[in-house]
């Protein structure tokens, strides 16, 4: 999220237009990382691209379902709590073209956030969700230079919308962000009431498959929150490998584990909703 090669699919001059606009202030470099951007003609696609700016970034937006403001229409009717631990949703007899998501996620200040929760679901090649599994379902943390990369599929079309990606974010200590993830080209980005062109992806045409880019803007710290000199006595520890459904003490109160996970000093269970729930 090289700069001659485009997706397969022609964008609209309407497309074209939008990802000007989407992405002329939402990011800049944050130089150190030293990633070679993936462009497409008609604007600034990530954040890494805007290395000497000196305005404050803007957030990723949110994006919803459209059907109102409760928490179950933001995340839409095929969320599901507990996916799996892991950066590819395929195997190898997988249907479908092979797509790979790569970016980074930056707080306001362009620094690469470590340890940033970042949950994906999507479609199948057929359109349908996985309602009883957890097919094209799965979470992943970004890494100490704020990296994130998901193998999967282009998802299929169902009723109503165009082809998407959902996602949700959260920043060690940060609020839980709900989006969703569009490709250029597409001819149902215009009839969809729901697309946002802030939302774009960079894709382009590798052989047989295809590789996007994006990069997530999230209000934050760039990093984990320091822990304190005493931590709070419990059971709760940097380090273990906790599954769904653990429990846990920490400050005295009981917590339950939501997603799989390797424990982190600033993913402690009150910072983390996403993960820990009170029992």
């Amino acid at each position: 999220m090289s700069a001659s090669d485009e997706p397969t699919e022609t964008p609209s001059a309407e497309d074209a237009k939008s990802r000007h606009i989407s992405r002329k202030s939402v990011l800049r470099a944050a130089a150190a990382l030293g990633a070679t951007p993936l462009l497409l003609r008609g604007g600034v696609a990530l954040a890494r691209d805007r290395g000497t700016s000196a305005a404050p970034l803007e957030t990723t937006p949110q994006c919803h379902d459209g059907d109102g403001p409760t928490v179950e229409q933001i995340e839409g009717p095929y969320f599901k709590p507990n996916s799996p631990l892991r950066s590819s949703l395929i195997t190898a007899s997988t249907p479908g073209t092979r797509l790979t998501v790569s970016g980074y996620v930056f707080n306001r200040s362009c620094r690469p956030i470590s340890g940033a929760l970042l949950d994906f679901w999507q479609a199948d090649d057929n359109g349908d969700y996985d309602n009883t599994g957890y097919s094209f379902r799965g979470h992943q943390f970004s890494t100490g230079q704020g990296a994130f990369s998901l193998i999967t599929i282009v998802p299929g079309l169902y009723p109503g919308r165009t082809r998407h990606i959902h996602v949700k974010l959260q920043a060690p200590g940060g609020r839980i962000i709900t989006t969703q993830l569009y490709f250029p080209g597409e001819p149902r980005n215009s009839t969809d009431t729901i697309f946002d062109a802030r939302l774009l992806m960079n894709v382009r045409q590798v052989g047989p498959a295809r590789e996007a880019t994006y990069d997530f803007v999230l209000d934050a710290p760039a990093g984990p929150t320091t822990p304190p000199t005493t931590p709070p006595s419990g059971t709760w520890a940097a380090g273990t490998a906790y599954r769904a459904g653990d429990v846990v003490t920490y400050a005295g109160v009981s917590y339950r584990c939501l997603q799989a996970h390797t424990a982190i000093p600033g993913w402690e269970p009150p910072n983390v909703p996403a993960l820990w729930q009170r029992a």
